[in-house]
């Protein structure tokens, strides 16, 4: 078992998995002691124009594990689909996002056929054995949460070698500890504010929480608060870091920038 994968099994609380979008964001999480952080495909497509999941993201998904990969906590990457339909190609994503330093890779089914996303799987573990696959089903995100299909779709992932699996939109106590008992891997939920807190979580027997996209939209949340009070002529309240903090969060304690030559230019 990885380093990474031990972090499924402790006892008490679950690995609770903070998803950051660039170098700063992770960094500043990583000073509130997280071991483990995830990113989140949204923020990172949203950022350059394009719909979430898009295989156009592919690349950029690959240069934010890069600039995240050598930082001193284990990085997992939200990688949508695979960016792929092809079992190979999303194994050498696979393979490109161990070598620069990725601890994880989080894999959704989209809905699609069950046996297409354990081919990737399996493709994924044939490759890159000590990748912790995080297999997501999008039953209850995109689908009508039938826990029998549920229940069968996460059994063939486990079976093609997942490592762990992943139910986003599922917020009922009850089916929760429903797939807790049945299943053998851990268990990853993603938080809602809606939803049962992490405490319960801990509580039902669920060994990952993942944020999502919720601290993204969160800041873009800010963003919009703050300029309609400026706008409004009302005082700016809240906290925010200052210049020299978030130059220092930006920073690679190596060489301070790492830029894939083949993705378009970014100023620092």
């Amino acid at each position: 078992m990885t380093a990474f994968a031990d972090l499924h099994h402790h006892s008490g609380e679950p690995l609770l998995l903070p998803n950051a979008w660039d170098h700063a964001s992770a960094s500043v999480l990583a000073t509130l002691g997280f071991r483990a952080i995830g990113t989140t495909s949204l923020a990172v497509a949203a950022a350059v124009g394009l719909p979430d999941g898009s295989p156009a993201t592919r690349e950029y998904t690959l240069q934010l594990a890069l600039n995240l990969g050598t930082e001193p906590f284990f990085v997992s990457v939200d990688a949508a689909d695979g960016f792929s339909e092809d079992p190979g190609r999303v194994a050498e994503l696979a393979r490109e996002l161990s070598v620069v330093g990725a601890a994880g890779i989080n894999l959704e089914d989209c809905l699609g056929p069950a046996s297409l996303h354990a081919r990737k799987i399996a493709a994924v573990k044939s490759a890159v054995p000590d990748l912790f696959v995080n297999a997501r089903t999008d039953t209850y995100w995109l689908g009508d949460g039938d826990l029998a299909e549920t229940l069968t779709r996460l059994d063939a992932y486990r079976q093609a070698g997942a490592d762990g699996v992943f139910v986003p939109g599922l917020t009922d106590p009850t089916q929760i500890a429903a797939l807790v008992r049945h299943l053998d891997a851990p268990l990853n939920i993603l938080y809602s504010p809606t939803g049962p807190t992490v405490p319960h979580l801990t509580d039902l027997g669920v060994r990952r929480v993942s944020l999502g996209s919720l601290l993204y939209r969160r800041a873009l949340g800010a963003v919009l608060e703050t300029v309609g009070d400026i706008r409004a002529g009302r005082p700016v309240s809240g906290a925010a870091p200052s210049y020299a903090e978030v130059e220092a969060w930006s920073a690679s304690p190596s060489d301070g920038w790492k830029q894939d030559p083949q993705l378009p230019r970014t100023s620092r």
